[in-house]
């Protein structure tokens, strides 16, 4: 029997969706709110985000997460600097087909990962404790996805080994400043910038897709 949270979570889940033109099966819509409980639960113990309430939890989590789908090209993607899953697990979710490799050099993170794959029954997704720096994959990836991680030319600099020559880098921005696309290596060239909608959520988010140069 579903719990008044989640109950009010689903609710709420669905209300956002409404507002983007994402399609998500109910299913996955009910993985999305497990998600969002576990993250709740093992939060009070291993402080994994400073957001506490599951209520802004979907809207700065998932949904911050999700709006990427459209954009991402490709089947075979890492999350570097995952933290708890973002935006892997919930791209995961709601991208059966495409692989997700989800990378963090903490280990309660990949523990957390780790549970949460299991619990939701997730097959395409990869847990990796590692520094970035050090992971070697067996295969390369057509996309490099972070949020909140470094500058543009740190993402760059330390995950240049892991997309194939044709693969590119996704980086979730809040506002996007023209001196860090400035301090980019010649070798990689800005693609694209998609300004991002998501529902509820105060201030400006952007996609920075940035691709190597021949």
């Amino acid at each position: 029997m579903a719990t008044n949270l989640e109950q009010q979570l689903s609710e709420k889940l669905e209300t956002l969706l409404k507002s983007t033109a994402l399609s998500i099966t109910d299913q996955q819509k009910s993985q999305l709110v497990q998600l969002v409980l576990l993250l709740h639960k093992w939060n009070k113990a291993y402080n994994l985000t400073s957001v506490r309430d599951p209520q802004d939890m979907l809207v700065k989590h998932i949904l911050d997460s999700l709006v990427v789908s459209p954009y991402l090209q490709g089947s075979r993607f890492i999350d570097v600097g995952t933290g708890p899953g973002l935006p892997g697990l919930p791209l995961a979710i709601i991208n059966p087909d495409k692989q997700f490799y989800l990378l963090d050099s903490l280990g309660k993170r990949i523990s957390f990962i780790r549970n949460a794959v299991r619990e939701l029954e997730l097959t395409n997704v990869e847990p990796v404790l590692s520094r970035v720096e050090e992971f070697t994959p067996d295969h390369l990836f057509d996309g490099v996805l972070s949020r909140a991680f470094a500058s543009l030319n740190d993402m760059t600099d330390w995950c240049h080994h892991l997309p194939h020559e044709n693969g590119l880098f996704y980086a979730l921005k809040g506002q996007y400043h023209q001196e860090e696309v400035q301090q980019l290596s010649a070798e990689f060239s800005i693609q694209q910038v998609i300004p991002l909608q998501v529902p509820e959520l105060v201030g400006e988010r952007c996609l920075v897709v940035i691709n190597k140069n021949e």
